[in-house]
């Protein structure tokens, strides 16, 4: 009975899957095109370093830190103006992209940042000390450098991110948090949420192994 109600949601669990996949690599893509940036504006125009900026810093800082401070099930109700006026509807997976992204964002940023932190000022002033310009610095060292903090911080927020998507289902965001919540929490479906508790057991430990592996690779210290 069993097996036979298990492939009977099969198609709904596939779909699911690939709409959590969708979410989580919009927001995603997201954090890497304005994330990176601004974790090495965070980094670069701190207090002593080549790009210092007081304003810049704690703009960013303040924006970074105000976003990171709310719960992410409340900035998803609260994103709900902007990403209606945005794409004309609240529901869906693009829909659920809007919040994800808005939180990946300074996650990601200082991830980045604290990954920079770890590289030897030695390095940066020789490289100042013969002429280097900022964007060189960036370029040749800085992200060299952390690169598989980057790789890491990729695997933590999509990790972060697939959780995130999970409550995106409460207000019809899709995905496989949509699914669970629709039969296994409202129609006591007792197999749909193992399932999906499953397939994202699964989907986790796959990315942090991958993760895991590429950050290894690309370390060359």
């Amino acid at each position: 009975m069993e097996f036979s109600r298990l492939i009977e949601i099969l198609p709904e669990l596939n779909t699911a899957f690939f709409q959590t996949l969708y979410m989580v690599g919009v927001a995603l893509l997201v954090a890497i095109v304005i994330g990176l940036p601004l974790g090495i504006i965070l980094y670069v125009t701190d207090k002593g370093f080549f790009l210092e900026n007081k304003l810049v810093k704690s703009v960013a800082g303040v924006i970074t830190n105000l976003v990171r401070s709310i719960p992410f099930i409340i900035l998803l109700v609260f994103l709900l103006p902007l990403t209606n006026s945005l794409l004309g509807t609240t529901i869906g997976p693009t829909a659920a992209a809007v919040p994800l992204s808005v939180a990946a964002i300074p996650f990601f940023a200082r991830i980045v940042e604290s990954a920079a932190r770890e590289i030897d000022k030695g390095v940066i002033e020789a490289a100042i000390s013969v002429g280097a310009s900022p964007w060189m610095i960036i370029k040749d060292i800085i992200l060299p450098e952390i690169k598989p903090g980057i790789i890491s911080g990729l695997t933590i927020t999509t990790i972060s991110l697939i959780g995130f998507s999970a409550m995106a289902g409460t207000i019809g965001g899709g995905g496989i948090g949509d699914l669970a919540i629709r039969y296994g929490y409202y129609r006591y479906d007792d197999l749909v949420m193992y399932t999906t508790v499953i397939v994202l057991i699964v989907m986790v430990q796959v990315i942090q192994y991958t993760g895991d592996f590429i950050a290894k690779t690309v370390n060359k210290r």
